[in-house]
């Protein structure tokens, strides 16, 4: 493991006078690009390069080598991270933590047309894959660390920055995940931020809400299978398993698991009625008011965000059957992949899927053991009331919504382990716009500007909190 550091600004002397708006942009700009063009995926990439490239753009900003920690999981060599340490004045205050991973989506150049790990900037839009998740929000935080050196910022708490690989999957190790269990005191933190949560433009690009996420639903994969004798496909029995599997299915497809609201999304679907017209405020309303409204449900439950946002969701995603193309199937399963709502036991959702199929003859196994919920971290005064103040001034009358993420982020490997954990990027996108994990992934270049002001204000303002 190689080790390097963040310089605590205490006794260091006087700071050089900060660089011009302009400059100091096309230097952010530079390390953005340069991390978005190395590429990290998986199959190909390499997360402890790209960590040892941010540790140098702090190393040159005057940050020592003692406070930047290049971490390789043992036997990973391209699995690494990078932690840094900007030293508070008051050793009592716990620190704050600033995270995101490095670990991209694989990308194909035949798919995108080119190459994808080429930033290309047009009037509008940065595009490459990592141009947002979660490149910008990472790129954000060395900047910051980067500007408060620049100008002498010295904060009362200590400021962490946590870039991990892993997140996306793939067979990388979850960085995340292995600091909590083998290194908790290197980022061990009063609260974290994390990816999670964006701001939401409408067709005209006006800002219409913000997010701040606060808990997560829980990832679970199933196995559901289903073994028959087969024999010769000339004589065929009335089922055999891949038809007993298909209609196992079917009733999984037409099941909705029963509402369930806790006190971030309670205050989401309540904000969101003020905030949404048509034909869905008042089913909104009426959800918030009775959970067991069929009638509310049902009608929100016909858009995907608002249906996983109110409930566990099972969906199957893989599916195998079959071993000759001449023979009845002796074997068949398929993958279902839960999103469990916080607070459900997963036995308990096996369970369920187990009804809902109603065969003996098909299985339902959890694919790998059930995962804790992580409780939901409590969305305080301290943690909304440096958001809004910033909020309210670079975009004035645009709400706070609180919300609940439906997928999953190495957040949950920190509230598990009892560093509360929020979702908070200030980044505004057209909905379906940032088109993450697929083509052409992109950030809108006004908003990738603007959040990285905005995290750079909010963090100084929690950082300086009692």
């Amino acid at each position: 493991m190689a080790c390097v550091g963040v310089l605590a600004l205490v006794g260091c002397g006087s700071a050089a006078p900060p660089p011009s708006a302009q400059t100091d942009r096309a230097a952010f700009r530079e390390l953005y690009r340069e991390l978005v063009e190395t590429n990290t995926t998986a199959s190909a990439g390499d997360c402890t390069l790209a960590a040892r490239r941010m540790a140098e753009h702090l190393k040159k900003a005057g940050y020592p080598d003692s406070d930047l920690n290049v971490f390789v999981p043992p036997g990973h060599p391209k699995d690494g991270g990078l932690i840094a340490t900007l030293h508070g004045t008051n050793s009592a205050s716990k620190a704050i933590l600033l995270l995101a991973h490095l670990d991209v989506v694989e990308a194909k150049a035949e798919d995108w047309g080119r190459d994808p790990f080429k930033l290309v900037e047009d009037n509008e839009y940065f595009t490459a894959r990592g141009a947002n998740d979660d490149k910008a929000m990472a790129a954000i935080w060395v900047d910051s660390l980067i500007r408060y050196r620049a100008e002498g910022f010295k904060p009362k708490r200590d400021i962490k920055v946590a870039l991990t690989c892993g997140e996306e999957g793939g067979g990388q190790v979850n960085g995340a995940e292995w600091l909590m269990q083998n290194h908790r005191d290197w980022i061990d933190a009063a609260f974290a931020l994390n990816e999670g949560a964006n701001g939401t433009l409408d067709d005209q690009n006006n800002r219409v809400f913000l997010e701040i996420q606060a808990g997560e639903k829980v990832y679970q994969d199933f196995t559901l299978q289903t073994t028959d004798p087969g024999g010769h496909s000339s004589e065929p029995g009335p089922v055999n398993a891949i038809q007993t599997l298909g209609a196992a299915l079917a009733r999984l497809n037409a099941f909705a698991f029963p509402v369930q609201l806790n006190e971030v999304t309670r205050a989401y679907f309540d904000r969101r009625s003020e905030l949404t017209g048509g034909a869905t405020s008042q089913p909104m309303k009426a959800l918030v008011s009775n959970p067991n409204d069929t009638a509310a449900a049902a009608t929100l439950s016909t858009t995907p965000l608002y249906n996983a946002m109110m409930r566990t969701t099972c969906v199957v995603t893989m599916i195998q059957g079959g071993h000759a193309a001449n023979a009845l199937p002796q074997h068949a399963q398929a993958n279902v992949n839960c999103r469990i709502f916080p607070g459900t036991p997963g036995a308990e959702v096996r369970q369920t899927l187990t009804n809902v199929v109603n065969d003996p003859k098909v299985t339902v196994e959890p694919v790998k053991p059930y995962t804790s919920a992580a409780p939901v971290p409590p969305l305080s005064e301290a943690i909304l009331g440096p958001v809004r103040e910033v909020s309210s001034k670079m975009w004035p009358h645009v709400p706070l919504l609180p919300t609940m993420s439906v997928g999953a982020t190495d957040g949950r490997y920190l509230n598990q382990g009892g560093i509360p954990t929020y979702g908070l990027s200030g980044r505004f996108f057209r909905p379906g716009d940032g088109h993450n994990h697929g083509l052409n992934e992109r950030i809108p270049i006004r908003s990738l500007y603007e959040a990285r002001d905005f995290l750079y204000e909010v963090t100084k303002l929690y950082t300086n909190a009692s």
